[in-house]
């Protein structure tokens, strides 16, 4: 029997491909987790050079922290793979069911799809930093003191159940693919893997203006008070530079990165669930019910009036 052909035998009576048949298509890998299986070897990898570049500063990293950042994305990606499925995709081919064009796959649909996917992004991310519900997934990935290639895999395994995927519905409804859109939306992930880090400096000017670039990625890791809440594009800067939220580093105010209110601890719960935590604690407040709950969509900085004693004066969570 020709070797080829073992292979497939052996495959074949192993009892997988009948296991596989059977999976729903909600939890079968779809070309989103695909794209995030083949880039994690080349993440690890670049992880691995720039280490070697920087590991005398601890300024810049540190091993412990660093394989915290990469169990935090193995997180994110474990509870995308299981959960994605059952919480967004029907939701999406109810949208695509509903869709007001049929669109094809061209270039030129293609391109279209990519500049929309990051434009949803961009309000995606500005709401991930303006709305507490939102923000309390996302400050995880903004509460490590260094910038290097691990801190773009340091995110939250609660993302999937906070509703961040809804921006990119109306996308489906129009007429794009959901298979399309995911696509589109690993990619962007994959090129933004590559703009968390210090080894780069500025680059030509026109780049600069179009492209999110590692520089504006620094300063939208900062918590100086003039870098706060700027430079959410993901792939493009274009937007930021047309809704008024960018901002460029400044020679007198070097980057600290990091959050305002730091948490107490390092440990991976710790990382994802410190901000939810506190968000509860402070709708658990006395007060009116109303006032109460908007501690959930209002900004991570937002007080209210708390009976008989005056504002509240706890510092929030802000980027």
């Amino acid at each position: 029997m020709p070797f080829p052909e073992m292979l497939h035998s052996l495959w074949r009576e192993s009892g997988l491909p009948q296991l596989l048949n059977m999976l729903p298509p909600w939890l079968a890998l779809d070309e989103r987790q695909l794209v995030f299986m083949l880039a994690t070897p080349v993440f690890i990898g670049v992880f691995a050079w720039e280490y070697f570049k920087i590991r005398h500063d601890p300024r810049l990293v540190d091993g412990a922290e660093s394989l915290r950042n990469f169990m935090l994305g193995a997180g994110y990606q474990t509870t995308e793979l299981l959960f994605a499925g059952l919480i967004a995709f029907p939701v999406y081919a109810l949208a695509y069911h509903y869709r007001l064009l049929d669109i094809q796959l061209t270039v030129w649909t293609g391109a279209l799809l990519w500049l929309l996917t990051d434009l949803c992004f961009y309000w995606m991310h500005r709401s991930s930093h303006r709305v507490r519900w939102l923000w309390a997934a996302h400050v995880t990935h903004h509460s490590s003191q260094r910038m290097n290639f691990s801190t773009a895999m340091r995110q939250n395994a609660t993302n999937i159940f906070n509703g961040g995927w809804l921006f990119y519905v109306p996308l489906a409804l129009i007429g794009f693919n959901p298979v399309w859109i995911g696509i589109c939306y690993a990619l962007s992930l994959v090129y933004q893997f590559f703009i968390h880090t210090t080894l780069v400096g500025r680059l030509h000017p026109a780049i600069e203006y179009v492209f999110n670039t590692p520089n504006h990625h620094r300063v939208h890791h900062g918590r100086n008070p003039a870098y706060i809440d700027t430079n959410y594009g993901g792939v493009f800067i274009i937007f930021d530079r047309l809704f008024g939220t960018f901002a460029q580093e400044r020679a007198d105010q070097p980057i600290e990165y990091g959050i305002v209110r730091q948490p107490e601890s390092s440990s991976l719960l710790a990382s994802w669930l410190h901000e939810y935590r506190d968000m509860f604690g402070d709708v658990a407040r006395r007060g009116p019910l109303k006032q109460r709950l908007r501690h959930l969509w209002m900004p991570p900085e937002w007080q209210r009036e708390l009976p008989d004693s005056g504002r509240e004066t706890r510092d929030r969570s802000q980027p």
